[in-house]
């Protein structure tokens, strides 16, 4: 559990260096004044939390500072910290109803996909599962070896086709592919580029009904995965996506390289969806179940027994 703790403090290292340090900073043991919260709201939305939720947040916090005769602003850390928690929610536990359970794994290209189907193979494979991939972005080559590479290096079947083949024929291989084998999970990397939007989505659509019609019931699971460096430009992205296909869950990737991470307290306010995991480093191993805790820990600092 330390090892885990301290493997959050260090992925937020720079996080809690930037912004939310500066509100840290802030909140120190002084009378709270208009202009605390005229700094607070600025730090707040250059956090990454975005306009709406700020002043939301602002308000309550306002209201609890009247009601519980707040003067001070180290007072105000704490109150700051329970309410952000309330826009964290845990993860709800990964049921695998299916063999094989089917997930597709959807974002913009540049978000971390690949890279993040790659982690959750290697969490799979650890947890005694057998695990194939399968190539569904057809439309990037690099993807393709992307795939491939990380399939060696883990030591699970990929299933591809040629760049530029209809992506819905790949999902629909690989499935068939796990049946046959008796593989328990199906990973579906698929396209995510974003300048032509319209034909993205439709695709996607495909994917996911020949997915069911490969197995029915599948995908059992669709994560989107969201680049935290982007902020609040990533939700504008995330509806899109939540429209198409039914997104089931949020991973954050890339969180230890934001200097804001105020994204995680948007997305399930702004998007009612779990974030299931986050990126805390390069290597397979570093994605790890989302913990509101360790999160809030990582930002601010242990709270205050």
């Amino acid at each position: 559990m330390r090892n885990l703790f301290r493997k959050w403090r260090e992925g937020l290292a720079r996080t809690r260096k930037t912004t939310f340090g500066r509100i840290a900073q802030m909140l120190g043991a002084t009378e709270i004044t208009d202009e605390t919260w005229d700094d607070l709201e600025a730090l707040l939305i250059q956090a990454d939390l975005g306009v709406d939720l700020t002043l939301e947040l602002l308000d309550r916090l306002k209201e609890r500072v009247r009601k519980e005769g707040v003067t001070r602003t180290d007072e105000l850390q704490q109150l700051l910290r329970e309410e952000l928690a309330r826009y964290l929610t845990p993860p709800p536990r990964i049921e695998f109803p299916d063999q094989p359970t089917v997930i597709l794994v959807v974002g913009v290209n540049g978000s971390g996909k690949t890279t993040t189907i790659a982690k959750l193979a290697h969490r799979f494979l650890n947890e005694g599962r057998s695990v194939l991939l399968a190539a569904a972005d057809t439309f990037r080559a690099a993807a393709i070896d992307q795939l491939k590479v990380w399939g060696d290096r883990l030591g699970v079947p990929v299933i591809a086709h040629q760049p530029g083949s209809d992506p819905g024929a790949v999902t629909y291989d690989a499935i068939r592919a796990a049946q046959s084998r008796g593989i328990d999970v199906v990973l579906v990397d698929t396209a995510g580029r974003l300048h032509t939007r319209y034909n993205l989505m439709e695709e996607l659509k495909k994917v996911y009904r020949v997915a069911g019609k490969a197995h029915p019931g599948a995908p059992h699971h669709v994560w989107l995965v969201l680049d935290a460096t982007t902020g609040q430009n990533a939700l504008q992205q995330a509806r899109a996506f939540k429209d198409a296909v039914n997104v089931t869950g949020v991973i954050l990737a890339k969180l230890d390289s934001s200097a804001k991470g105020g994204m995680a307290f948007a997305i399930r306010r702004e998007l009612d969806l779990p974030i299931l995991f986050v990126g805390l480093g390069e290597k397979p191993e570093d994605l790890e179940p989302f913990d509101p805790e360790a999160f809030l820990d990582g930002l601010l600092g242990e709270a205050e027994a």
